[in-house]
């Protein structure tokens, strides 16, 4: 009896390991006053973060991962509506009843039950305070002459784990708001030509805000490594490179 008990516990554990960490995906530990926050780098703008016993999920989008075999959500955040941020397919395999989706008015009209955040609003969320930043862009147009993010329509996030704050800065370019921010621990700054920050903004943005971890994400064809070269004198700016085309 003995020896089946214990493959039974075995089996259990072994069925109880997250599948995502079996999935190849980049995945980062950061220290904060209050535990360690887990970051898992999915892919392009989608990211997961596991803190204090909840799983927070940031534009999940089913391109990017297998959602029928993540984990289920605490929190969800969703910076806008475009497509390869908001996948209706993807939230629904990870959102619960007891699920907090925090979304912009946009993508309100495609997702019901959301808690709508607006330009610098602020919310204590399941115990994590969330600030929301405007995310828009200044230079770079459609062919049309429309902005492909005008101002209103999108959001960044910061997140307060503890004593460690982390900007997600969803598709944006280095705006006067985003310049303005400080006491940035990590920071997540799009390099998507030419949908949002040339290598150059970026650098423009990091030198302002000065996070002491900077990931380029959302980067597509853009080189992350040319953001590596023109930091290169900033000794206090770890830059962290990770497949987040």
């Amino acid at each position: 009896m003995k020896c089946i008990f214990y493959g039974v516990i075995f089996v259990i554990i072994l069925t109880a390991l997250p599948v995502f960490t079996q999935a190849g995906f980049d995945r980062d530990t950061i220290k904060t006053s209050a535990g360690d926050l887990a970051i898992t780098l999915v892919s392009h703008g989608t990211l997961m973060l596991e803190f204090d016993g909840k799983v927070i999920h940031i534009d999940p989008v089913s391109k990017a991962a297998d959602y029928a075999n993540m984990p289920k959500g605490d929190i969800i955040l969703l910076t806008h509506h475009h497509g390869d941020h908001l996948d209706k397919a993807a939230l629904m395999m990870i959102r619960t009843r007891k699920t907090d989706v925090i979304l912009t008015e946009k993508c309100a009209e495609k997702v019901s039950g959301g808690i709508v955040m607006d330009d610098n609003d602020s919310e204590k969320i399941q115990g994590i305070r969330i600030k929301s930043v405007p995310a828009y862009n200044l230079v770079h147009k459609r062919d049309n002459g429309h902005f492909f993010h005008p101002d209103g329509e999108g959001n960044g996030y910061i997140l307060t784990f503890g004593d460690t704050r982390v900007y997600v800065a969803g598709d944006t370019e280095n705006t006067p708001e985003m310049k303005k921010l400080n006491d940035i621990d990590i920071a997540f700054l799009p390099m998507n030509m030419p949908y949002t920050m040339t290598p150059e903004m970026v650098a423009d943005a990091a030198m302002a805000i000065k996070p002491k971890v900077l990931y380029p994400y959302h980067y597509g064809k853009t080189d992350p490594n040319r953001i590596v070269e023109l930091l290169k004198g900033s000794e206090d700016i770890e830059v962290r490179i990770r497949t987040m085309q």
